[in-house]
């Protein structure tokens, strides 16, 4: 399959981001998905190819969507779950270029608590989504139509972090970057936050301004280099995500 330059590195990105995920324990089986807008059609979504474990993925076999939920190249196509949940939020948001939905462990087990909600507050990890949270409280695993991802783009509005009730989480952001060091920070943070409170520990939490200028440093891109970082060493570990 030939590609130019741009959708070479988009795809690059992207399978890189699965292999760090399964790397890093914020996979599960073969569920979840990261979606890319492709560089060259904003109509078309790159995204987990269906049914493959996230070791498996490589910039050549990820799905590639027409706006019609229609496989151009690649794949598998996703399943219909993930077409489902993030193709609306492309849409809605043309800035997040980047989605990414996961069960990983802390990050779940953070969205099934009814009595605690994530505090941006609690860590340095977590006050990167300062200001940037919301929760989707529906819990939905039929997931029929499109219309479920269309009310979560909704909730989400222009935050970057839905956290989604019994269901993980997902992020939206501009690239996959800024997404993918976002999961890893905040599947931290919510670790943190619970091993904190674990039999009823009470948190001591980092000032507001303080919390404020580091969610607008997130925003911005500070610590980007850490991305550069992890794919060094992916590179090093399993190469053969690239091809």
């Amino acid at each position: 399959m030939k590609m130019n330059s741009a959708e070479l590195d988009a795809r690059r990105d992207v399978a890189a981001a699965h292999r760090l995920a399964v790397l890093h324990g914020l996979n599960e089986g073969v569920w979840n998905h990261i979606s890319l807008i492709s560089p060259d059609d904003s109509d078309a979504m790159l995204i987990s190819p269906g049914h493959m474990h996230w070791s498996q993925v490589t910039a050549s076999n990820l799905a590639l969507m027409n706006g019609k939920g229609e496989l151009m190249a690649g794949g598998p196509a996703p399943i219909r779950a993930g077409w489902i949940i993030h193709y609306p939020v492309h849409k809605a948001r043309p800035d997040a270029k980047c989605v990414i939905h996961v069960h990983a462990p802390y990050i779940t087990a953070m969205s099934i608590r009814q009595d605690m909600r994530f505090e941006p507050r609690s860590s340095q990890q977590a006050a990167r989504f300062h200001d940037d949270v919301v929760y989707y409280e529906v819990y939905d695993g039929v997931l029929a139509d499109e219309d479920e991802g269309k009310r979560m783009a909704d909730t989400l509005g222009d935050k970057r972090l839905l956290m989604l009730r019994n269901h993980g989480a997902l992020i939206a952001t501009d690239s996959v970057a800024k997404a993918y060091l976002d999961v890893y920070q905040l599947e931290r943070a919510c670790m943190y936050q619970l091993l904190a409170t674990a039999g009823g520990g009470e948190m001591a939490l980092i000032p507001e301004d303080v919390c404020a200028e580091m969610g607008n440093l997130a925003r911005k891109g500070q610590g980007l280099g850490h991305w550069e970082g992890f794919k060094r060493w992916v590179d090093a570990e399993q190469p053969d995500y690239a091809h």
